[in-house]
């Protein structure tokens, strides 16, 4: 697809240096995905099909654009989209859209690729109103999850930075969830416009004494991030977590974020144990697990609720309830 002097295609192995130089025209070298830094161990993930990125190459071969959908997800078959960025000569054009659009059409035609989801940051409108084109369901809001200084270059951001999650099935797969009571209307109002159908139970069983807790843990240091999937929760579970709080706490982290399996009917006694400890509900991600992921999450001081933009009501909404939550489960917490 030519389109005024460019042309948005899929990448090739070449494009990987000029990629990374895009990134460093953005962000400088502050990105967190540390990889697209590395055009050598990143054109080797994208053969091992952890990435499947689309670029904005101009006639000449430079890379003014680029986009991706990534693996970030214990489920393999779920990707992420985004890494989305402009070359600053090329932000006025429909570079940005049409690079999106490749990617959804590349969506229906990849191997193992059942759903996916992305991450529109709320310092501006621009990407959310991109997921809304392309059907995308807002599920959950990260709140603070990028460090201001990401956007330095541009001066585009004041405080941390929070983004929206919008998700879009292509391979339903209808199944149960079990919703902890403290949530009941939260996530009714969350599925009741999903493209996917769920059934709603009440999770009312307690942590199973013959399970032992595993978690999978990263951790981006440079954004101040830890991001803790569970999978799975045992009676050792509040000891599991404590262990990699503490961790967290001395590498500087200040946003913790946790994944619960809905699938579980024990979820909320985890959620109970976790609003306990100054967690707050953030949202779901639908097919997290292969089930779907409950979003919990801890953060150091006041979030920059001031910095989260919004463009639909939907969105607005869950904000609501994730506000909510944060201001009840900060009593004591907050001084």
């Amino acid at each position: 697809m030519t389109e005024r002097g460019y042309k948005i295609d899929r990448f090739r192995s070449n494009d990987a240096a000029g990629v990374a130089r895009l990134f460093r025209e953005v962000y400088g070298e502050r990105y967190p995905v540390r990889i697209v830094y590395d055009p050598e161990e990143f054109t080797k993930a994208v053969g091992r099909q952890n990435y499947i990125p689309v670029v904005a190459r101009t006639l000449e071969g430079d890379i003014v654009g680029f986009s991706s959908f990534y693996r970030s997800a214990p489920n393999q078959k779920l990707y992420e989209m985004g890494l989305g960025m402009v070359s600053a000569e090329y932000r006025r054009t429909p570079v940005l859209g049409l690079m999106m659009r490749h990617l959804v059409k590349a969506a229906f035609t990849s191997p193992g690729f059942d759903a996916f989801f992305g991450e529109a940051v709320c310092n501006h409108l621009l990407t959310q109103k991109g997921t809304v084109v392309f059907k995308a369901v807002e599920t959950a809001i990260e709140v603070d999850l990028m460090p201001s200084e990401a956007y330095e270059k541009e001066e585009s951001a004041v405080g941390r930075v929070s983004t929206v999650v919008s998700t879009r099935t292509l391979v339903p797969r209808p199944h149960t969830i079990y919703v902890p009571e403290i949530y009941d209307d939260c996530l009714a109002y969350i599925y009741s416009a999903f493209d996917d159908s769920r059934d709603l139970k009440r999770s009312d069983e307690k942590l199973p004494f013959h399970r032992s807790t595993s978690l999978a843990v990263h951790v981006f240091e440079g954004a101040g991030v830890a991001r803790i999937s569970v999978n799975e929760a045992g009676s050792d579970y509040e000891t599991a977590l404590d262990s990699e709080e503490k961790e967290a706490r001395r590498k500087g982290i200040v946003v913790i974020q946790v994944w619960l399996n809905l699938a579980w009917p024990w979820v909320g006694a985890c959620v109970e144990m976790m609003r306990s400890r100054g967690y707050f509900f953030c949202g779901t991600f639908p097919r997290w697990f292969g089930d779907d992921g409950l979003l919990m999450a801890k953060i150091e001081g006041r979030p920059n609720w001031e910095g989260i933009n919004l463009y639909t009501d939907r969105a607005k909404q869950i904000l609501h309830f994730i506000k909510d939550d944060w201001e009840w489960t900060q009593r004591g917490f907050l001084r």
